[in-house]
């Protein structure tokens, strides 16, 4: 068993790292009080080419392993989940999506502008009546002459207000429940097609979130992503590897969490020596450490079941739940660590706490991953 990184992977990791540490941390606070999406960071983004992560090169992408993808995605929210949120969702699900079931037309229109950061990509499941129970959607797109016409509309949407490109899911045949539900490929400025006002959060403040609206909305035939009837089949394995990199995210979190506990730890005095003497709070920082830890192993392990081809369902499920459980420990018992201080917005703390509770009920709640988790070991199919 190898635990060591690859020169390779390694690069991307301290990449990751040193372009979040010069672009994002310098200027995320503004963007996170004014709830504003920080387009210029993502255009600076784009020139690491890691928003073409998981693009093959022939159409122009970084081609990255899954570990490398959930090394920069840890080093990203490590500094703001909410640069990290916007690159995971683009990646993970919109441009992973058609890189997985996309025919060759669709993937030589659409994933070089996706992995040059031409155009932001945003993925369609969640409704407002339907977020676990994800069938039991009520988008309908209905033949019509030689394409489709869609109604209905899409919930909690990430990079929904700023994307130019979304797939998303829709019944086409009613009566077969989950084998009914077909993927589309859908266009900014498509006539019916818009996204709601931003959402208000509780965290990820700079990260755009929304509804999507499809009011008639005309699909052409060759917009359909996948076989009919296999939209949900496939949105079930393009979130096995985004619930590695929401694992990853959280990760990223939670060390950031605790690299915030042991500065102030280092400089805040009390009684006449640091914070980092107390034996007590010693204690919290090695729990948190380990923890962090596991977290990141778990991870990288489901991630290389990935990228060794092996199933990777129940171990992405068992990452995601720990890590993300893990990231809102770790912010919480940081914010203790800094009292009264990490409750005001001049120490980072404040926002990593906000950010961490997403990483519980984004990409499958913690429920659903133990539900997930539970039957794989019982034996249900």
């Amino acid at each position: 068993m190898d635990f060591e990184l690859t020169n390779e992977q390694t690069a991307v990791q301290s990449m990751a790292r040193e372009w979040a540490l010069a672009e994002v941390a310098p200027v995320i606070q503004r963007y996170d009080e004014a709830h504003e999406f920080p387009r210029e960071l993502l255009a600076s983004l784009a020139k690491t080419g890691l928003l073409g992560a998981l693009v093959p090169e022939e159409y122009g992408g970084a081609a990255l392993d899954y570990v490398s993808y959930a090394l920069a995605v840890e080093e990203l929210n490590r500094v703001d989940a909410s640069v990290g949120i916007t690159m995971w969702a683009h990646n993970s699900l919109c441009t992973n999506h058609l890189v997985l079931f996309g025919t060759p037309a669709q993937k030589a229109a659409y994933l070089p502008r996706l992995a040059r950061g031409e155009s932001l990509g945003a993925w369609g499941l969640t409704e407002p009546g339907s977020g676990s129970d994800a069938a039991a959607m009520k988008s309908r797109a209905v033949r019509e002459g030689d394409g489709y016409v869609l109604n209905g509309s899409k919930a909690f949407i990430t990079n929904a207000g700023v994307s130019e490109v979304a797939v998303v899911m829709a019944v086409t045949d009613p009566g077969r429940g989950a084998k009914g539900i077909s993927a589309f490929v859908l266009n900014k400025g498509m006539t019916g097609f818009s996204a709601g006002r931003p959402y208000r959060k509780l965290g990820l403040h700079a990260s755009n979130t929304a509804e999507l609206i499809f009011d008639n909305v005309s699909v052409p035939a060759d917009h359909l992503v996948g076989e009919p009837g296999m939209g949900f089949v496939n949105t079930m394995q393009v979130l096995e590897g985004g619930r590695v990199a929401m694992a990853a995210m959280a990760v990223g979190i939670a060390q950031a969490a605790l690299d915030a506990a042991l500065a102030y730890m280092k400089e805040r005095r009390a009684f006449g020596k640091t914070l980092a003497e107390f034996n007590g709070l010693q204690s919290m920082i090695a729990d948190m450490g380990t923890e962090v830890e596991a977290a990141r192993l778990l991870t990288l392990r489901a991630a290389a079941l990935k990228d060794a081809g092996k199933p990777a369902k129940t171990a992405a499920s068992m990452a995601k739940v720990f890590a993300s459980e893990v990231a809102m420990k770790a912010a919480t018992k940081s914010l203790q660590i800094h009292g009264g201080a990490g409750y005001i917005t001049e120490f980072p703390i404040e926002r990593i706490f906000r950010d961490a509770k997403l990483t519980e009920i984004g990409e499958g709640t913690s429920e659903i991953q133990r539900m997930v988790i539970a039957q794989d070991l019982l034996g249900f199919r």
